[in-house]
């Protein structure tokens, strides 16, 4: 991996889940690029495929489901046609994840001391004594204080954001490049939300680590991430720096994201809304699959469906955006 090249390059990503009524598509043509030390925002609607796609990132689709086509380069090597063993030999070394509920990534049977040598020793060439002190390394550097003592605690013994805390030790145990946090603040209240964005950003900018993060809360996305990428029905609807993403939206899903969303320096007498919701994965609608949604439709949209395209400073999937716009209207 060159010097300019992103850490992580996802390339026409789809993913499929067979049935009995047919194959249905839940990420469809989904490229993106984190830099190391950069954090990737993935925003949308529940089912708009967010949380899939650092599924497949990470190697853990469930069966039925499987990577149908596109590629996944980490730090130049291709994973996405990598065997079990070998995407498990990745997760925790090259790829660390937090998830929404630490209760899911943590063994009740065991002290988060043992849980987090095991992992060390697992992954790195570190004997016993090495690995405890990176261990209560790692509890101090994630916030916990008097780890010496904690080291020894389960994880019922400890609080939820303490437990996510704990968590995101587990994922920088073995010093990993990239970090896929699925949701990882939802389920804390605001003030431990705070500490825990804060906690991801300054592990970022300290160890390089690149990270992405999936959230519905675009309030989180607006304080952590450099840039951000708005889903919508399994594709990339807008990607770009997140400050433009939200004061300049270029998708009118995007624009009607950030209208949906109060403001303390703005007055609105109320707020937008978008009307309708997304379609189920049976019923993608031909063109662009918001068009049954968009207050500004016209006949190509339902045409014809739109890849990324340059848009002021972001990229949108928008015929708003096409440069023969004049002759197809």
């Amino acid at each position: 991996m060159t010097s300019t090249e992103p850490l992580l390059v996802v390339e026409h990503l789809r993913v499929e889940f067979p049935t009995r009524r047919g194959t249905l598509t839940a990420v469809d043509d989904v490229s993106l690029t984190i830099a190391a030390g950069e954090v990737l925002g993935v925003v949308g609607e529940s089912g708009a495929g967010k949380s899939l796609t650092g599924a497949a990132i990470i190697g853990l689709i469930d069966p039925p489901g499987r990577i149908a086509g596109g590629q996944i380069r980490l730090a130049g090597r291709r994973i996405d046609n990598l065997s079990q063993e070998a995407l498990r030999r990745i997760r925790g070394r090259e790829i660390g994840a937090v998830f929404q509920d630490p209760l899911t990534s943590l063994n009740p049977l065991y002290t988060v001391g043992r849980q987090l040598v095991e992992t060390i020793t697992t992954h790195l060439d570190l004997g016993h004594k090495a690995a405890r002190e990176r261990a209560l390394d790692l509890l101090n550097e994630v916030g916990i204080s008097a780890p010496e003592r904690r080291i020894e605690h389960y994880p019922h013994q400890f609080s939820g954001g303490m437990r996510q805390r704990v968590v995101i030790a587990l994922a920088l145990a073995a010093k990993p490049k990239l970090i896929i946090a699925d949701e990882p603040t939802t389920a804390l209240d605001v003030s431990i939300q705070a500490q825990i964005i804060a906690l991801l950003k300054r592990l970022c900018r300290d160890h390089g680590t690149a990270v992405m993060l999936i959230t519905h809360d675009m309030g989180v996305i607006a304080e952590t991430a450099d840039r951000v990428a708005v889903m919508y029905a399994g594709r990339v609807a807008e990607i770009g720096p997140v400050a433009d993403v939200i004061h300049r939206p270029q998708h009118p899903y995007t624009a009607g994201l950030m209208g949906s969303i109060p403001s303390i320096v703005a007055e609105r007498e109320e707020l937008a809304q978008i009307d309708g919701t997304m379609p189920r994965l049976t019923a993608i609608p031909d063109g662009c699959a918001f068009n049954p949604r968009c207050p500004q439709v016209f006949d190509r949209c339902r045409r014809e469906r739109p890849d990324l395209l340059q848009a002021e400073r972001t990229l949108a999937a928008c015929w708003l955006h096409a440069r023969d716009l004049a002759s197809v209207k």
